[in-house]
């Protein structure tokens, strides 16, 4: 029987790089030179598996060295076409050859110990050293590192301790940060996180998840993202001392460890964004359990403007509310194309006695069907599949979601209830960990924590998730939004702990949704623990804050600065949702304009009857769609380490992209922010003056790569929405914005392409809508004979600009010639798309020529 060789080598074009290649040759058909003279056929008849080295010297040379329990080298006189290269007989002598690969080997080890690769980051003398900047000092001496990187630089390493006790939950000092500028997103509630900004060890606050720090030059940065490491989950906290502490808990007491080697990881780079990347696809492959916005299926009702039944009509909703909603909203032209029928559909009761002391019960779930709110009077076995009926064939809707707990619903599922038995739930009271008790003190009387939660058995919670979900799909439901999804951390005692309770959902609900919604039909909500977000593979939209809070004048502006926020390190895993808001409130266009630019799905939560169809023209087309922008919105490089809520001065800054132009938001957000002190949100003063900034074509970060022009010079132009005030901007260029408290604007950012003989242009988009760019989906440029030709495939209708630096010869739309004007002053170009596109087809095609 012929035995197969898998040779695998390296490769060196030129040496001494190189690079991993794999051979399989047949044994008995491979016939090299010699074998030396130490190898015996009994080892030449074992082999199976080789690895080796492949050397190149000029001229050209080919050995494969093996290491094997006997030593042994192959000299191949030729390897057809390798890398385009004939190698010919490479020497006469065979001793020659040997000596000659060894002599180069040698040299190589040589000059590979001459080398000094210093890490980009280490632990050295008790400090935490980045790029020859101390991070942190005072390190203690059981932390242990352990460097990510095979080979070459260091550029992030993995932290862990060593404790003389195996216990449930540890804190320990990573050693004093002081002076160093960091941004924070830390649960200030067991389900929700937000920002913190400082420049001291003490002012980080605790349950704070991810970390970002600033050299004193800016051309540093480093992040710190605290792990799950086998059953224990992570996060990072500070003291009076200044210190960085870690605190490594299981959440159960029976889940003890003494060791752990990567509980954090730290990694470092020039660019924030990138750096925050890298280092989530480094932790990613490290762990295993978790995948990438960029990896995973986005829903497509993040395409299209929805309506969420939770603020209309909290969960008093019904079938004939949610039909008046929908007729609602589609009477004033701006039609939605998907509807969430929150909390209130479910069949949920209390516990059967109810308890003296408790003022408020606890609802449980009763049975995965329809409560009699949504049946169909006529024909109750319809259930949920009759407002689903009416929603999709009356009213046009392409999608419906409704919301369930990631527990069933609040209460969970109540235990030995008839129909759920095979559901195995049991009552379990939460422990709430203590970080989060000290940042969310009312949790010590919360309702769950006094009167339980009945939880379904993990080995059957995908029996749960399926039945639920299938019956739902069945009804011809699309989606779910899971809600309450940190509770699980509370539950794990006894069953491993809160990480290994948190996985097995997950991976149940991932499964479930998989098999039962094609289009990954899945909002994560109140879900901001690490032990989720490193535990879900499937789940694509995460809720990005706190609710909105229509009747809570304080809740806007702290919205708005933490859905930006908090989007730096959610968007690395999901596409952040920045929630409902109300297009009739006096907060309207600040949280519309916000929505527009988030990336993610928009969606109003208006009751029948209370909308302001003159705000949602400029985020909805006439066909239900939206102009979503490319990535999650967030703040601007120069607003990382800015505190746009408390610090009285500065302006946030959101950032994100188009196909071909960019989109800057820039909103007043002082006057109300968390306290680390008072453990809730509180306003400050703030004064009636206006804060004043800048903004510059560098503010969109990925600018030049949307450039049609791989020489772009860095000349922007920037159209204002508010007032249509558009503005070239040389590189580098800064143009001044000014606003109050609650006030914001909206600019479209488009790189300028020079072309032909010295023509300027710019598309800007349908100029009325707050994401003007997003309808743009296609430009090409020509030059014939001296006329210069810019074709323009543009989605939907309205008022459509672009800048010219001349006055164009003609305009069409198809083959039309259309009516336009321009602005002289400025450059701008304007004319009417007056309808959406011909059925059948997807975009105008938009002829601009100038001469």
């Amino acid at each position: 029987m012929k035995s197969l060789v898998l040779c695998q080598c390296y490769t060196s074009l030129p040496p001494p790089m190189y690079r991993r290649i794999n051979l399989r040759m047949n044994f008995q058909t491979f016939n090299p030179f010699f074998f030396s003279s130490s190898t015996t056929s009994s080892s030449r008849r074992t082999l199976s598996s080789i690895s080796g080295i492949l050397l190149f010297s000029p001229p050209p040379l080919v050995f494969i060295t093996f290491n094997l329990n006997i030593q042994m080298m192959f000299c191949i006189n030729m390897l057809q076409r390798f890398n385009s290269n004939q190698i010919p007989y490479p020497f006469q002598s065979t001793k020659e050859g040997i000596r000659s690969v060894l002599i180069q080997e040698e040299e190589h080890k040589k000059k590979q110990k001459e080398m000094t690769i210093t890490p980009a980051i280490k632990i050295s003398n008790q400090k935490l050293i980045i790029k020859d900047q101390v991070i942190l000092s005072g390190v203690p001496d059981n932390v242990i590192s352990t460097s990510a990187a095979t080979s070459g630089p260091v550029e992030g390493i993995f932290i862990g301790a060593e404790f003389t006790e195996s216990n449930s939950r540890h804190v320990i000092s990573l050693g004093t940060l002081r002076d160093i500028k960091f941004v924070s997103c830390f649960r200030f509630k067991l389900w929700w996180m937000s920002q913190k900004m400082g420049n001291q060890g003490k002012e980080i606050p605790l349950e704070t998840q991810f970390l970002l720090t600033e050299s004193d030059d800016g051309s540093i940065y480093t992040v710190f993202l605290p792990l799950i490491e086998n059953s224990f989950r992570s996060c990072l906290q500070g003291n009076s001392m200044d210190e960085l502490e870690l605190c490594i808990e299981s959440g159960d007491i029976q889940t003890k460890a003494s060791s752990f080697t990567s509980s954090l990881f730290i990694s470092t780079g020039s660019d924030p964004f990138d750096t925050i990347t890298n280092a989530i696809r480094t932790v990613k492959l490290h762990l295993n359990t978790f995948r990438q916005r960029h990896e995973k299926k986005l829903p497509q009702i993040v395409d299209y403007f929805g309506w969420c039944t939770w603020d209309a009509f909290y969960q008093d909703v019904t079938q004939q509310g949610v039909e008046d909603g929908l007729a609602s909203l589609s009477s004033g032209g701006t039609p939605p194309k998907f509807v969430i029928i929150d909390d209130g559909w479910q069949s949920v009761e209390m516990d059967p006695q109810k308890r003296d002391d408790d003022r408020d019960q606890v609802y449980r779930l009763t049975g995965i069907k329809e409560n009699k709110k949504f049946q169909n009077q006529e024909d109750p076995t319809i259930g949920i599949k009759s407002i689903v009926n009416v929603s999709k064939e009356k009213y046009g809707l392409k999608y419906v979601y409704v919301w369930h707990a990631l527990t069933g619903y609040w209460g969970g599922v109540r235990p030995g209830v008839e129909g759920m038995e095979q559901y195995g739930s049991v009552m379990s009271f939460p422990a709430v960990s203590p970080g989060v008790i000290l940042n969310e003190p009312g949790w010590k009387k919360d309702v769950l924590a006094v009167q339980g939660l009945g939880l379904v058995d993990p080995k059957s919670v995908y029996k749960f998730y399926n039945e639920l979900h299938q019956y739902l799909a069945s009804a011809g439901i699309d989606g779910v939004k899971v809600d309450v999804q940190c509770i699980l951390e509370t539950l794990g005692a006894g069953l491993g702990g809160r990480v290994e309770l948190t996985r097995q959902y997950h991976q149940a609900l991932d499964a479930s949704v998989a098999r039962n919604f094609a289009d990954n039909g899945i909002i994560a909500c109140m879900s901001h623990n690490t032990d989720a977000l490193y535990c879900s593979k499937q789940t694509a939209v995460v809720r990005a804050s706190d609710d909105f809070y229509p009747r809570d004048p304080v809740s806007h502006t702290i919205h708005i600065a933490s859905v930006a926020y908090n989007s730096v390190f959610l968007g690395e895993f999901m596409q952040p949702d920045w929630d409902m808001f109300h297009s009739f409130h006096p907060a309207a266009e600040y949280h519309a304009s916000a929505r527009a630019i988030s990336g993610g799905p928009v969606y109003v939560s208006d009751a029948p009857g209370k909308h302001n169809f003159e705000i949602l023209k400029k985020i909805v087309l006439p066909d239900g769609s939206i102009l979503r922008a490319k990535l999650p919105g967030r703040p601007t490089k120069d607003c990382l380490f800015e505190d746009p809520a408390r610090d009285g001065v500065s302006l946030l800054k959101i950032w994100n992209i188009n196909k071909y132009t960019g989109v800057l938001g820039v909103y007043n957000c002082q006057g109300a922010a968390w306290s680390t002190v008072e453990r809730k949100n509180v306003s400050h003063p703030t004064g009636t003056n206006a804060l004043t900034g800048v903004i510059r074509g560098e503010d969109v970060h990925l600018i030049s790569d949307i450039a049609a022009d791989p020489n772009w010079n860095g000349d922007v132009v920037i159209y204002r929405h508010s007032d249509g005030e558009t503005v070239t901007l040389p590189h580098k260029a800064a143009t001044p914005i000014s606003l109050k408290v609650l006030e914001h604007e909206i600019f479209t950012v488009s790189p300028v392409k020079v072309f032909g003989s010295g023509f300027k242009f710019a598309p800007l988009g349908l100029i009325k809508m707050y994401n003007a760019g997003g309808a743009i989906q296609d430009v090409t440029y020509l030059v014939e004979n001296e006329l210069g030709i810019v074709d323009m495939a543009v989605k939907g209708c309205g008022l459509f600009g672009v800048y010219s630096s001349v006055k164009p010869k003609q305009c069409t739309i198809g083959s039309v010639h259309v009516e336009f004007s321009y602005d002289s002053s400025c450059g701008l170009v304007t004319m009417s798309l007056g309808r959406m596109p011909e059925e059948g087809r997807s975009v105008h095609v938009v002829r601009v020529e100038l001469v």
